[in-house]
């Protein structure tokens, strides 16, 4: 089976409309199909599993082009690459480019970061997400956790991160009018186990 017969079409329509970073996602996409992965179209970018896991998604943003292994922070890194995107971030670890000459020359680098992600996922490791203790609820969000027993067992099965963005989302405004609207409109994804920003 070649590339092309594993390339997914979404992809495909995804990379033909991007503006930035086109080159650097074609070439990362070939690397990926070649360590057997398979390619899907999540969350609006090009994703890689294996067995259904998730091992790496491709992103773009305005400064640099990313490779975001889920769980980049199980992986050694003798080279020094991995990027933990934000200070929340526990899982996912990123490696970063802004020239497809950089992917070229990482290429049997990058090879064997997956090869050892995929390794990660075949083990059934898991990362061991620290509790944040230092979320503080919204009044208008901890009555509605105390309204409902459903509601609060939903938003504790999310993962820290998951729970620190609905936290911050719903602690922003300073009407408390607008945090309650906030609130009730993201109750039902809460208790679906999504994630704010999950389409």
């Amino acid at each position: 089976m070649t590339n092309r017969d594993k390339m997914n079409s979404k992809v495909d329509v995804y990379l033909s409309k991007v503006k930035k970073w086109q080159e650097e996602m074609e070439k990362l996409r070939v690397i990926m199909l070649d360590c057997q992965l398979t390619e899907e179209l999540k969350w609006g970018k090009p994703c890689y599993t294996f067995q259904n896991s998730n091992i790496v998604i491709i992103q773009g943003f305005k400064e640099h082009c990313t490779l975001m292994f889920f769980k980049g922070a199980l992986l050694n890194d003798p080279n020094g690459i991995l990027i933990k995107p934000g200070e929340d971030m526990q899982a996912g670890r990123q490696i970063r480019f802004t020239h497809v000459r950089e992917i070229v020359e990482m290429e049997t680098i990058l090879k064997a970061y997956i090869v050892e992600a995929i390794e990660v996922e075949k083990a059934g490791l898991k990362v061991d997400f620290k509790k944040s203790t230092e979320l503080i609820f919204p009044e208008e969000f901890q009555d509605k956790l105390d309204e409902s027993p459903a509601l609060k067992t939903a938003f504790d099965a999310l993962t820290p991160g998951r729970q620190r963005a609905y936290v911050m989302y719903f602690s922003a405004p300073k009407q408390s009018k607008t945090r309650e609207s906030r609130v009730e409109k993201c109750m039902q994804k809460i208790l679906n186990g999504e994630g704010l920003n999950d389409r």
